[in-house]
Order: structure tokens, then C-alpha cells, then sequence
């Protein structure tokens, strides 16, 4: 394993962090909690010309050809600002096109997509299946003229803004009865409600009311859904650690500095014992937060088995997303819950992070099926 960064990836770092520092301060996060339609279109397009969107695209589709690792270098930065948008679920689209969509998909939808004309949403929660891909229900039914989609899907992010939503459903009974297809958000049957969260993060609830696909709809072969998506899931898991460690960074740059700023019997609050061991825990869980993400998205990036390293990763960071941002949170004291403070809207996205594609416990589970448990 070689977890250093190659010259590339260093610049990559340093402009990522620099831009998004400028672009977008973590107020834009309220600019999406009060217009929850909306989202910053002058950031999107700097993305896209940055080749962000296109980051793991290959350059014969208007992509940069970049790896995981690129991926999770832009993400964490992104966590650092809580950075608001379609960016994760329209990039995340885009490696489910890639990985199981057909050459005629791909050479039609992925340039669109690096350039900013297509954002997409990806739909496989459901009210009895979270994230249990052997227990989908929606169903697509095939007939004469294509395929029939019902059902119901949660938690699916920004499912509102997307052009269109790439939805997983059973085509046959079986764990390899599941299919990716490709769903225009506006077509006839689509219904589409935000949901109120914590993190102001688009999460929709989406019902599909026999709604009628073409056959090109399906990414990919019939059945074959599984095998897609169980890696993607597992990208996705790492990918939101990346976001969360990238949180937690800016949660600890903003506790150390209040506790050598703020002062109590006429001393700094970090000269006192109970607060540098607060301090202390606080990097160690940072750490180890960005150690275990980085090694999964390692293997992501050179094409290895990563189940059990992506679990573990999901696993731990969102343990320690929860005792770094309730640490932040109780050295600030009262003023961090005022909303012109910015702590209150790192603690909504590393919880909607710590929840996302899974919590610490479903993702436990798996760990323990990899040691044969």
C-alpha cells in the first residue's frame, strides 16, 4: 500500500483547498437551506471547468482520466468548506454509466455530464431496504414496448435538481434480479419530494408510478445490476468518509483556535487538562479517520477487493465524526449553536455523512461477514 501522494495529487490538493476556500465559504451551505431548489450554478460551472466532474472519466469521454484517489482528494477538500450541490450524486452517477453502461450510453452521457449539462441523482434506499440491495422491491416489469417502473425510493440526494435518476429494481425474482435503468426526472409517473434533514442535503423521497422506460433505458444487461452496484456502493462509502474527514479537519482547525483565543480565570481554555485531552482525542480519531479512508480508496483506485476496507473506513469515520464534532461543539460552548456560527453546520454534514450509505452498524455487519462471522 502507498498512500503518497503523487506530485499531481499534491497540486490537485493544494488547488482544490485554495479554490473551494475562496468559492465557496460554508455560508453557501445556507444559501441551500433557504432555496432549497437552488444551488450555487457559478460554482458548478467552475467545477466543470476545472474538470472535477469529469475527474474519473476517461478522456475518450471528456473526462480527465484521474483515479479514485483524485476523487477523494477533491472530496475531502470539499468537506473542509461543507461545499453544497449536486456535485457527489451527479459524479457518482457517472461511475455507475461508466461501470455498467453500454458504449453508446457512455460516449452519449458521460461528455454531457463532465461539462455540466446533466446532473444526476442515483436511487437504491427504499422504506424496507436500506441500502440492502437483496431486499429491492421497486419493480421494473418488461412488456412489448420496454419496461414498467414501480415503487418507492428514499433518501435520494438532490433527486430535485437531477436531470435525470439512475434507479436500481428488481427484474426478476433472485439475488441477481436487480437492473440499473436510466429515468428522466420529468417523465410521467415520476414523483419527486424533498425531504427536511438536518444537513439541508436534498435527500427526496421519489415515487415512480408505473412509469414507462425504452429498453435503452437499462444500463447495461438485465440482471446485472448487482455486480454494478456493489462496487459503487462501496466508492460511495469511501467517498462520503473522504467528505467527512475533510469536516472533521475544519471542526479541529476551528477547536484549536478557539482554545488558544478564548480565555477563562485569565487563561487560554487550552492550558486546562480536560480541554487538551478533548483536543488530543479529537486528532487521534483524525487521524485515524483519514488513514483508514485513504487506505480504502487506495484499493478502490488500483481495482482491488476493497468490501472489508471500505466497511471499516465507513464504519470508523462515522464513529469519529460523531465524538470530533461533539467535542468541537462542547469546547465552543453555547456559541456554536448560533447560527451565524459555523461549527453548527459542520456537525449537520458529518451527520448526515456518519448516515449516509449505511451507519456505523450496517457497515459492522459487513465486516464481520468478511471475517466469516
Amino acid at each position: 500500500m502507498d498512500l503518497e501522494f503523487t506530485e499531481e495529487q499534491n497540486i490537485l490538493k493544494s488547488a482544490a483547498r485554495n479554490f473551494l476556500k475562496n468559492a465557496c465559504p460554508p455560508a453557501l451551505m445556507k444559501v441551500v437551506r433557504d432555496d432549497p431548489k437552488g444551488f450555487p450554478r457559478t460554482l458548478w460551472n467552475q467545477m466543470a471547468e476545472l474538470g472535477w466532474l469529469g475527474v474519473m472519466i476517461p478522456e475518450e469521454y471528456g473526462g480527465i482520466g484521474g483515479d479514485f484517489l483524485d476523487w477523494t482528494i477533491i472530496l475531502e477538500s470539499m468537506g473542509e468548506v461543507c461545499c453544497p450541490g449536486p456535485y457527489f450524486s451527479t459524479v457518482l452517477g457517472g461511475l455507475a454509466i461508466l461501470a455498467a453502461g453500454t458504449e453508446e450510453q457512455k460516449k452519449k452521457l458521460l461528455p454531457e455530464l463532465t461539462q455540466g449539462k446533466l446532473l444526476l441523482a442515483l436511487a437504491v434506499s427504499e422504506p424496507e431496504a436500506w441500502y440492502d440491495l437483496s431486499s429491492v422491491t421497486t419493480r421494473a416489469s418488461l412488456g412489448n414496448d420496454g419496461y414498467v417502473l414501480e415503487g418507492t425510493k428514499l433518501f435520494v440526494e438532490n433527486a430535485h435538481l437531477a436531470d435525470a435518476i439512475l434507479c436500481a429494481a428488481r427484474t426478476e425474482e433472485g439475488e441477481k434480479g436487480i437492473s440499473l435503468f436510466w429515468v428522466e426526472a420529468k417523465a410521467p409517473g415520476v414523483k419527486i419530494t424533498p425531504l427536511k434533514t438536518l444537513a439541508y442535503d436534498g435527500q427526496c423521497e421519489v415515487v415512480f408510478d408505473k412509469v414507462r422506460l425504452p429498453g435503452k433505458n437499462l444500463l447495461g444487461a438485465a440482471g446485472q445490476g448487482l455486480i454494478y452496484l456493489k462496487r459503487l456502493l462501496q466508492q460511495a462509502s469511501v467517498g462520503k468518509c473522504a467528505e467527512m474527514v475533510g469536516t472533521l479537519q475544519a471542526v479541529f482547525d476551528m477547536t484549536i483556535t478557539y482554545a488558544k483565543e478564548r480565555e477563562q480565570f485569565g487563561l487560554p481554555i487550552g492550558s486546562f487538562q480536560a480541554i487538551q485531552h478533548h483536543c488530543a482525542d479529537m486528532i487521534m480519531d483524525l487521524d485515524g479517520a483519514r488513514f483508514i479512508t485513504y487506505e480504502a480508496a487506495w484499493k478502490l483506485a488500483e481495482g482491488l477487493p476493497a468490501r472489508m476496507e471500505a466497511a471499516m473506513a465507513k464504519a470508523w469515520t462515522s464513529e469519529a465524526a460523531r465524538r470530533v464534532t461533539r467535542l468541537g461543539l462542547q469546547i465552543h460552548g453555547a456559541i456554536s449553536y448560533c447560527d451565524e456560527h459555523d461549527m453548527h453546520l459542520y456537525y449537520r454534514k458529518a451527520k448526515a455523512g456518519e448516515m449516509a450509505f449505511g451507519d456505523c452498524n450496517t457497515h459492522l455487519d459487513i465486516v464481520a461477514k468478511e471475517l466469516g462471522l
